[in-house]
C-alpha cells in the first residue's frame, strides 16, 4: 500500500467563506464546491506527512494544520490585511524553524512555517 494523500478538513459554520479566505491568502483555487464542502487545491509536487504531537512547541497550543510558504513575511501581510488575527511570532524556534500561528475566520489555530 503506498499513500498518495492526506488531506486536512477545517471546520466552518460558512465553508465558501472560509475558502474564500484561504484562496485570497495562500492563492488557491476552488476546483470544487459542494456547499457543504469546498476543495482547495494548488498544483505542485508534494512530499506526505501525518505529524502527531501534545502541543505546538515553544508551549503554545497545537495548530488544527501547518502551511509551509516560500515568503513568510508575505503570507503574514496577506494573513493580516484578510482581517485574521496574528496570535504567535513571527519567532525562529530553537529547532530552526521560522513561523507564525494565527486564527481563521472559523477560529480554527493555523501554522504557517518558512519552507
Amino acid at each position: 500500500m503506498v499513500v498518495t494523500r492526506i488531506v486536512a478538513n477545517l471546520n466552518a459554520p460558512d465553508p465558501m467563506a472560509l475558502a474564500k479566505f484561504y484562496r485570497l491568502v495562500f492563492d488557491l483555487d476552488l476546483p470544487f464546491d459542494m456547499g457543504w464542502i469546498a476543495f482547495l487545491s494548488r498544483e505542485s509536487t508534494q512530499k506526505i506527512e501525518l505529524h502527531t504531537a501534545s502541543q505546538g512547541g515553544s508551549g503554545t497550543e497545537l495548530p488544527v494544520i501547518s502551511i509551509g510558504v516560500d515568503d513568510l513575511d508575505a503570507t503574514e501581510a496577506a494573513v493580516r490585511d484578510a482581517g485574521a488575527e496574528v496570535v504567535y511570532g513571527p519567532a525562529t524556534e530553537p529547532w530552526g524553524l521560522r513561523r507564525f500561528f494565527f486564527r481563521d475566520p472559523a477560529g480554527n489555530l493555523v501554522n504557517v512555517v518558512d519552507s
